[in-house]
């Protein structure tokens, strides 16, 4: 054999091996309903850490946000003990970023520009598929009990008394991506009760549930679907009284807002970061005082706990599109 055709042998042996540790790779690049940017090798639903430790963040100041609410300003404050608890466990600066709508939130961790997001319930698989978002930890009640209920609520005496009576009615719902302001209502009302989405009623979008709550109190809407965990909230503070409504749907309980880090942060950084939530003292903080029913943060798996959310988004047909 030639010196020039044992190169060109060599030449195809490099290219062989080159193309099977590419399809190799591709292989082990599954992602599921992932983003392209993200692999996910152990199949658990999430955006694994890159490989190349290069790409892994390790950031001088920790931004957090909570999901959007009607007034942000209130929840920096609920949320400030805890900021200064994780800014003691990591050694780093934390700052509460107030986000003004989901989109925004799933948008500032997908740059980069947010490093743990506590994200609402029908978001949670929007983040986890176009954000990177990577689950951990959830409040839940000194028992480990945890959950809320998507309630259907109207103004104090309407002639609406049954989820039935909303046809030919104009339902408020929150935003496209909530569970229980959109998914949840959408499907339940349609297995249940016969009723179509866009078709046996009509829809407005309020943006929150807070938004939705008051305009209900208020008689701005007739109809709306809100978790309750937020409702009683409201009602704790003084925001809206009993009076002010009639709920006439209580749905199964389903998982609350998930709290979850960027997939790209370093897994030290990351490891401290879940270290601050679940020693962080609910005793007398006003965490406790806002949450009133939650006592601690609870460890979570996405790919089993959000089982039942990503079922209600099959069920609207509903997709994760990250473009």
């Amino acid at each position: 054999m030639t010196k020039a055709i044992k190169t060109q042998f060599m030449r195809f042996g490099l290219l062989l091996a080159l193309c099977v540790a590419g399809n190799a790779w591709a292989e082990d690049c599954f992602r599921g309903t992932l983003d392209d940017q993200y692999c996910d090798r152990n199949r658990d639903l999430v955006a694994d850490l890159p490989l190349d430790p290069s790409e892994w963040v390790n950031p001088d100041t920790i931004i957090f946000s909570y999901t959007p609410v009607e007034d942000p300003a209130i929840y920096a404050k609920v949320w400030d003990g805890f900021i200064q608890h994780m800014s003691e466990v990591t050694g780093k600066k934390v700052v509460f970023f107030p986000v003004q709508s989901y989109a925004a939130q799933y948008e500032a961790m997908r740059s980069g520009r947010l490093h743990i997001a506590g994200v609402n319930t029908g978001g949670n698989p929007v983040a986890v598929s176009c954000a990177g978002l990577v689950p951990f930890a959830m409040m839940a009640s000194k028992d480990g009990s945890f959950g809320y209920e998507m309630e259907i609520i109207v103004p104090k005496g309407s002639d609406i008394k049954s989820p039935s009576d909303i046809k030919g009615r104009t339902l408020a719902l929150t935003s496209p991506t909530s569970n229980s302001g959109n998914k949840a209502p959408s499907a339940l009302l349609k297995s249940e009760f016969g009723l179509v989405k866009d078709s046996d009623f009509k829809t407005t979008f309020s943006g929150k549930h807070d938004n939705s709550v008051l305009g209900i109190a208020n008689k701005d809407y007739e109809v709306a679907a809100v978790a309750n965990s937020v409702l009683n909230r409201m009602i704790d503070r003084g925001v809206v009284d009993t009076s002010q409504f009639d709920s006439i749907y209580k749905s199964a309980t389903f998982p609350t807002t998930g709290y979850g880090h960027a997939h790209n942060l370093h897994p030290e950084v990351a490891a401290k970061i879940k270290q601050a939530f679940f020693t962080f003292e609910w005793e007398g903080s006003d965490l406790q005082k806002e949450f009133k029913k939650e006592g601690m943060f609870i460890a979570i798996d996405h790919k089993s706990d959000w089982d039942v959310i990503r079922k209600i988004d099959t069920a609207n047909g509903v997709t994760y599109d990250c473009k």
